[in-house]
């Protein structure tokens, strides 16, 4: 098959969106080629059959000149492709659907998030299929969607070598990732360790991500603040965004891995720390399904201070035959449902 991809960014050093360039490796194995129009190029090392045009946004193009090249593009390569995969962007099928359909290109979106806004309604009825993580990452009704699970590299993504530290063998390590905004609830984090280090616990907070917006700067400069005045400047450190094949480090030195997101659909982070044996704590509802039997253990109430904290302990307290089992069941989770390799398998087959 040859394959037209529409995507945001290509740039395999990007802190939010650099795990698709393994997406496009994994995609250039099973199609005869790969074209990709992304809205941003940056650094990237992909097979031959694959080649990346960008709509111009790293060289400060006009919104009406990323519109222009999209419809050039789409045009003069339409006999170089078969199909269309667009990624989470569901404007590029409301402004080329009609065209990849007189066309007879069958066109397919991949989208992971609770919002549902006019842009998807229109996207869902001009696309031939609609893949998504879970059923909680799609909430518009149709008969066209299919559930596949995330794409996870678990070949990167691997369990920890070091076991849970116990009270007296050292700080106990615990580690959020995501972009710094005010849905992801930090502040709640902050004070529940702020109640560990109260009780005498010896706990380190690395926040790794970094704001987008204007406004998610103001609540970054809210948190820091937040910190210094309870003391805890030693304790919570805000390390700022970091590459997606750079994170691995960061999970695999990690003893806890907290997520307070409400987005209600599937985080790709919170699988990547499952990938690596670590524990992790969660209040998203779009984890429910899962981590099926040991949801008790790890979701608690993102407004919950208290139950936090003493989750957290309960992690803490594990033993290590305990934490190895954890460990043990949360890869084989990501693993079994949310492989990189068989789930570009699954999209390409539901595409031909």
């Amino acid at each position: 098959m040859k394959l037209l991809i529409v995507t945001q960014k290509v740039d395999k050093q990007d802190s939010v969106l650099g795990f698709f360039h393994r997406w496009l490796q994994e995609f250039a194995k099973h199609c005869e080629s790969v074209i990709v129009v992304c809205l941003e190029k940056g650094e990237h090392d992909l097979p031959h059959n694959v080649r990346v045009l960008s709509l111009g946004k790293e060289h400060r193009e006009s919104r009406i000149k990323y519109v222009r090249n999209f419809y050039k593009y789409i045009r003069e390569e339409k006999h170089n492709y078969d199909a269309v995969f667009v990624h989470m962007n569901p404007i590029y099928i409301v402004l080329g659907g009609l065209f990849w359909r007189a066309w007879s290109k069958k066109i397919a979106l991949w989208y992971t998030h609770k919002s549902v806004d006019l842009k998807l309604r229109l996207a869902e009825k001009l696309c031939n299929v609609i893949f998504t993580a879970s059923k909680e990452s799609f909430r518009l009704k149709s008969g066209k969607v299919i559930v596949t699970g995330h794409g996870i590299d678990i070949s990167s993504f691997k369990c920890q070598v070091s076991s849970v530290k116990k009270e007296g063998e050292g700080k106990f390590d615990i580690l959020s990732v995501g972009r710094i905004s005010p849905i992801k609830k930090y502040e709640v984090l902050i004070e529940a360790v702020e109640v560990l280090v109260r009780d005498g616990i010896d706990v380190r907070l690395k926040i790794v991500g970094g704001p987008g917006t204007k406004e998610q700067s103001e609540y970054l400069d809210s948190l820091k603040k937040k910190v210094k005045d309870s003391g805890l400047v030693e304790i919570v450190q805000f390390v700022g965004e970091v590459s997606n094949k750079d994170i691995i480090e960061y999970l695999q030195d990690a003893d806890l891995f907290v997520n307070l997101s409400q987005t209600g659909s599937l985080d790709k982070a919170v699988l990547e720390a499952m990938a690596c044996g670590v524990p992790v704590l969660t209040s998203n509802k779009g984890l429910e399904s899962t981590l099926v039997d040991l949801k008790d253990n790890l979701m608690f109430d993102n407004e919950d201070i208290n139950m936090l904290s003493k989750k957290i302990k309960s992690i803490i307290d594990l033993d290590q035959s305990e934490r190895s089992n954890f460990g043990i069941k949360l890869r084989s989770i990501v693993v079994e449902n949310h492989n990189l390799s068989k789930l570009i398998k699954n999209l390409v087959l539901k595409m031909q």
